[in-house]
């Protein structure tokens, strides 16, 4: 991602062969407002024919050079010989650096640029992040592998004065027990308010985020980075990148953040992927999907917790608002919402807290949202004295479809309660050959919050849900067959045995954006 003349410029990982995964090329799409998107080129950079990326143009970032020059490092899956292949991480450039859409590229004659350290993986160096300016004035990236010694994940570090020339230093993290470091990311991030931050930025005043992507999940951690030293140290050992805290909770891969300056936001994409068969996908004839663009930003309360939302542009597409105000949602009721319904929508719910000591501490481990994860297990139709209790969405008239998005409280050990939030999808279609699993985790509710908030967006098979303002998020595919287009309602729902007093329902249908071919006019 990056933005250039006035344009947002996506890149992603196409093979235009079919939907299946296989001849990796990059595809190249723009946007003037993060929603509506024009494909550009589906073969931006395509495989070949220099032995460096003959088997695939993999993963990589975009990065602004001094001169406002965008260049392109990715990976490519090598041929090194007949016997030996390796993955070799290479440089590309607009063809016409003038052109606002860069409809061409053009592959670097010093290409690969690097190549893999003594003793790496060759088979496990890939993904460069973009490019930043350490104190000393010189260029650094990292590339996603696995530790050298160990069994764990690992961040090289490499240095260059030119972008061109580059120098392995060392690995600037590695964690044990983490499994290969895929798509790493690595930017600063302001400690108080929701600005953005150039990648360059280290100031007293900044913290870093390293991401990394790894089984299966996006993991994050918040930390110091010294540029001198090339260290970056996580705040809490015990959340360090694989055993912590996730940007989602649910299908969300392979992300990648970047600044955008003009409106002093840093803007998060991910990639969500299918949970249905190869049949479906080869029938539709696509699979996988972007997310919502999201604002990030860190939480001046928690220092430890990042916060996101879908960017202010996605709200241009409200149409048909539905209004509730101070109202109760009684126990064992399902509450037909009345005026918006359909595939598309936003729904924001604010629920007053009960009047009950809360546990706010949820330590943001991984094992300990895995235990929520496994009550959200148990879906919308178990009950307890407070919850679950929430929003079923793409629901038809009798619930036989519905995918429930819900808070749980939970009583814990010391005689306080926790929040737990969860995605079911359970009961969300008929089809019997899709992945069905419910995602959850507890959610950090602070004592200055003053509601438990759900943010729902639903796009026909997909359900991005911000709790707590975003400070947790859970993302789901589903495929119903029945509650589709006009058929698709939503409803209130507690299924817990003490009344739930809501605050507000606000609730929008929300207009198709769907991308096209159509190249804007400058």
């Amino acid at each position: 991602m990056l933005k250039y003349m006035g344009y947002y410029h996506l890149f992603y990982q196409y093979n235009p062969d079919g939907p299946k995964w296989g001849n990796i090329n990059w595809g190249h799409a723009v946007s003037k407002d993060l929603v509506h998107w024009h494909h550009i080129n589906q073969s931006a950079l395509a495989p070949g024919p220099d032995w460096y990326d003959i088997y695939g143009v993999w993963s990589g970032s975009s990065t602004l050079l001094p001169d406002g020059t965008p260049a392109i490092l990715y990976t490519g899956w090598s041929n090194i010989s007949t016997s030996t292949q390796a993955q070799t991480q290479n440089l590309a450039v607009p063809l016409n650096a003038s052109d606002p859409l860069l409809r061409d590229w053009v592959k670097s004659p010093s290409n690969p640029i690097m190549n893999p350290g003594k003793g790496f993986n060759t088979q496990n160096f890939r993904d460069p992040t973009e490019g930043w300016v350490g104190a000393d004035g010189q260029w650094r990236v990292l590339i996603g592998g696995t530790m050298l010694k160990g069994k764990g994940g690992t961040a090289h570090l490499y240095k260059s004065r030119n972008f061109v020339n580059w120098t392995y230093v060392q690995d600037l993290q590695s964690v044990n027990d983490t499994g290969m470091w895929e798509c790493p990311d690595f930017y600063p991030v302001a400690m108080e308010g929701r600005d953005g931050l150039d990648v360059s930025t280290n100031t007293v005043k900044v913290k870093h985020i390293l991401k990394a992507s790894t089984r299966n999940h996006d993991y994050y951690t918040v930390g110091t980075y010294d540029s001198v030293l090339e260290t970056f140290v996580a705040d809490d050992p015990e959340l360090e990148v694989g055993f912590g805290m996730r940007y989602d909770y649910g299908k969300f891969y392979a992300s990648k953040t970047f600044y955008d300056k003009g409106t002093s936001r840093r803007i998060l994409f991910g990639w969500i992927s299918e949970s249905d068969s190869d049949a479906d996908a080869i029938t539709k004839g696509w699979s996988g999907l972007q997310s919502l663009p999201r604002q990030i930003w860190l939480d001046p309360d928690t220092g430890m917790d990042l916060v996101q939302a879908p960017v202010e542009e996605v709200d241009g597409l409200h149409r048909d608002q539905v209004f509730k105000f101070n109202f109760t949602l009684p126990a064992g009721s399902v509450m037909a919402i009345e005026g918006v319904h359909g595939p598309q929508l936003d729904i924001q719910l604010e629920f007053n807290k009960p009047d009950m000591p809360m546990n706010l501490l949820f330590n943001g481990t991984d094992a300990t949202s895995l235990v929520g994860h496994e009550v959200c297990a148990n879906g919308t139709s178990h009950n307890g004295l407070y919850g679950p209790f929430g929003v079923l969405v793409l629901a038809e008239k009798d619930l036989m479809e519905q995918t429930g998005v819900f808070f749980y409280l939970t009583l814990a050990y010391d005689g306080t309660w926790k929040a737990i939030v969860c995605s079911d999808q359970s009961r969300s279609s008929m089809q019997t050959d899709v992945d069905k699993t419910s995602y959850g985790t507890y959610v950090r509710v602070l004592e200055s919050d003053q509601y438990l908030t759900l943010r729902t967006l639903v796009d026909h098979s997909i359900v991005e849900t911000f709790a707590q303002g975003g400070r947790t998020v859970i993302t789901s595919r589903v495929y119903p067959t029945m509650a589709l287009n006009n058929d698709a309602y939503f409803y209130l729902f507690n299924n817990g045995t003490q009344d739930i007093s809501v605050q507000s329902l606000n609730a929008w249908r929300m207009e198709a954006a769907p991308p096209d071919n159509l190249e804007p006019k400058i």
